[in-house]
């Protein structure tokens, strides 16, 4: 049985220094494995979460950002050591406001194509009339009218999803989500109830204790074909994660994992190596 207290948690490696990742909205920590794999095999521990109301961990009964987070900095303060954590949109808010709240649970952070801002409920973020308007509370909509009694096959939802859900890409990463329930038929593992309800607050960044800010190294990576991250948000990147460095992936939008895996593994990589260097550094000083 599920604890309701503890999130869903898988690790690769067996010794090195620790990464954590934590998903977006509609994934899980599976979402992650390719690149854990591969972290692992260069000598570290990777451990991939399911957040609240995904994948196997416990369905809340709300979605929060500060109860996200609080989550988390149990799993990390288990781990008995500070690590790197990653996140990709609503999960790199989570890691966000974890690191400000409890930066001692870090050595390095990642956050991946999001800003520690609100975004708009309706409309896009720019001028350009091409910008897609937020898809999300289209996609919530579009997994709850799907009838999972009558499915046959998963062919049959993802064409039950494929007006609303025009990439197929992102049609198969909600898909993920979709299991058999023993003779039972057919399920989400998204709590979508309360997801449809609570969307609005997703779109929005806890504010910050007077004065907080992160001060460890941070990788921010974001899609060159995304407005997630904007220029206009760096003012505020700064002020909160002082110690920044930006790095905008070409042909990429805001799964840049997922469309540019081999640029997003190599750029965490390097990232990973300067956090353990600098951390070597400084037991050599003490």
């Amino acid at each position: 049985m599920t604890d309701p207290n503890r999130l869903a948690a898988r690790t690769l490696g067996d010794s090195g220094p620790r990464v954590v990742f934590v998903h977006g909205l509609f994934g899980q920590g599976r979402n992650w494995t390719t690149a854990a794999k591969a972290l692992a095999e260069d000598g570290h521990r990777v451990t991939l979460l399911d957040l609240p109301n995904h994948g196997h961990s416990p369905w809340t009964d709300r979605v929060d950002y500060g109860d996200m987070a609080e989550f988390v900095a149990a799993e990390l303060a288990l781990l008995g050591e500070p690590v790197t954590l990653v996140g990709h949109s609503m999960g790199g808010k989570v890691a966000m406001l974890l690191a400000l709240r409890w930066p001692e649970l870090l050595r390095g952070l990642v956050v991946v194509d999001i800003a520690p801002v609100d975004y708009p409920e309706t409309g896009g973020r720019t001028d350009d009339p091409d910008e897609e308007e937020s898809p999300f509370a289209a996609f919530i909509a579009a997994m709850q009218a799907v009838d999972v009694e009558a499915l046959q096959t998963r062919e049959d939802a993802d064409r039950a999803l494929r007006d609303a859900v025009r990439s197929p890409m992102v049609r198969g990463f909600l898909l993920q989500s979709l299991v058999r329930d023993g003779q039972e038929g057919w399920r989400w593992r998204l709590n979508l109830e309360t997801l449809a309800r609570d969307v609005g607050e997703l779109r929005r960044f806890p504010e910050p204790e007077p004065g907080a800010h992160y001060d460890g190294p941070v990788l921010w990576i974001a899609g060159a074909n995304s407005h997630y991250v904007l220029d206009d948000d760096r003012p505020r990147m700064d002020a909160l994660f002082p110690s920044t460095r930006l790095v905008r992936v070409k042909n990429a939008g805001h799964w840049v994992h997922s469309e540019q895996p081999e640029v997003f593994l190599e750029t965490v990589r390097h990232f990973l190596d300067g956090v353990e260097r600098r951390d070597g550094l400084r037991q050599v000083e003490e």
